[in-house]
């Protein structure tokens, strides 16, 4: 596989666990070129399709998320974004035929537009439904921190804006939801969005944003202090009814664990031991209903491969009922992504 460097090929590589096991991957891209890191500058179908093949694990249907690529390169700034929708939509129809196995590749396609237009995102909005049958819902990341070390995703406080929440009321009346990535540090700020808008369905990625790297790195002492405010943030996050919450992400260089660094890549038991903690408290406080697990690759990639994270997830939940466990494997991303079987 000619991608990036030889990082793709020291994956730790595993048979799949309860492979039977019915799975919708509810977060994942795709993209042609990627400046960050050289691993997957390429990810595309074909790629996705082996990875998923290559993990032996159920993957009955999977949902893109938007990551601002393949957009219109002319028109309105603000239309930009439909050609992502309109792209990736094209990938499903493609993945559709069966050529690249029986998985629903984005069966259910997250988009982007900028809520801060207001009212004015109605028209970006209809222009997505129109143009694939798929689209049903966006993702405007909020994520901001004074840090330099974290990227900043939007201008500071901008659920808060008027503009924003006005957006995201033109967004419930339409039917459609809100992915939503930020930093722990900013979930106080997201659960006033979600007061303020409470008939908006809000899907909080990547366990809230646990950051542990800048000014969240530190000694023994520091972590605690960290683990204990993004406790803090997820219990209320919890509170709002209107938020689900995605299990994954965590091997993104920001969670702190530097596996990507390692010799030899990490395998699924001790990537379970390692996330039971953090991802079993997010279920207690979310309950199983609202909770999904993610892959989020390829971003992850870097990290471990398709087939442990899934194993790492399977292993984890294993103390939780068969219908808890359909739910936070497939069952709450059909319904909230609204993927016909």
């Amino acid at each position: 596989m000619p991608i990036g460097d030889s990082t793709w090929l020291q994956l730790t590589p595993e048979s799949a666990l309860e492979p039977d096991l019915p799975i919708c991957d509810p977060h994942h891209h795709i993209w042609a070129q990627r400046h960050e890191p050289a691993a997957y500058q390429r990810y595309l179908l074909p790629e996705l399709a082996a990875d998923i093949c290559d993990s032996g694990h159920n993957i009955r249907s999977t949902v893109y998320i938007e990551v601002k690529a393949f957009y219109r390169d002319s028109g309105p700034e603000a239309m930009r974004p439909l050609g992502e929708v309109e792209h990736v939509n094209q990938v499903a129809d493609e993945a559709a035929t069966g050529q690249y196995g029986p998985t629903k590749i984005a069966a259910s396609i997250v988009g982007h537009a900028d809520l801060k237009l207001g009212d004015a995102v109605a028209p970006v909005l209809e222009a997505m439904q129109a143009a694939s049958p798929r689209f049903h819902g966006i993702r405007h990341a909020a994520g901001w921190d004074a840090s330099p070390e974290l990227a900043k995703r939007d201008i500071q406080g901008v659920m808060s804006t008027p503009q924003y929440r006005a957006g995201a009321r033109v967004l419930a009346k339409m039917g459609l939801t809100l992915d939503n990535s930020l930093y722990h540090a900013q979930l106080d700020e997201l659960v006033e969005f979600a007061r303020a808008v409470p008939e908006l369905t809000i899907v909080l990625n990547h366990i809230g944003g646990l950051v542990r790297v800048g000014p969240y790195r530190g000694d023994e002492n520091r972590d605690n202090e960290v683990l204990a405010d993004w406790r803090r943030g997820i219990a209320n996050a919890a509170s709002c009814p209107n938020i689900l919450l995605k299990l994954g992400g965590v091997g993104q260089k920001r969670f702190g664990y530097e596996w990507l660094a390692r010799e030899k890549p990490i395998g699924s038991e001790e990537l379970a031991n390692t996330l039971a903690p953090l991802m079993q408290y997010c279920i207690e406080k979310f309950g199983p209903n609202r909770c999904l697990f993610e892959s989020n690759f390829p971003v992850d990639k870097v990290s471990y491969s398709y087939g442990v994270v899934w194993n790492a997830f399977k292993r984890l939940s294993k103390g939780y009922s068969a219908s808890e466990r359909a739910a936070m494997f497939h069952d709450t991303a059909v319904r909230v992504y609204r993927i016909v079987a």
